[in-house]
């Protein structure tokens, strides 16, 4: 059964799940985790969206995080296309 629309409300705190596809990697070397925690970091102040704690695993991450206007929806929107785009091009898949 599919998860109901996520509440948001700007300044509301959510856990954030980022996972690969069939549990792939989504993270595999130290400029990977380089690029994802550099890309947050910039988006976050771009937004003004609160990231209070984050941990990286090689198939997925987590994200503590208090939303802005875009909420955390726009958020992961604007963050990981422009990863996976990245990603992919480091491995010659695009």
């Amino acid at each position: 059964m599919p998860r109901g629309a996520r509440l948001d409300a700007p300044g509301t705190l959510h856990h954030v799940i980022v996972r690969g596809i069939e549990k792939r990697r989504i993270l595999n070397n130290v400029a990977d985790r380089k690029n994802f925690v550099k890309r947050l970091g910039k988006l976050s102040a771009e937004t003004k969206t609160n990231i209070y704690a984050w941990a990286l695993m090689t198939n997925h991450a987590h994200m503590l995080l208090r939303s802005s206007e875009i909420g955390p929806s726009g958020f992961m929107r604007r963050l990981l296309p422009g990863y996976a785009i990245s990603y992919n091009q480091r491995r010659g898949l695009l």
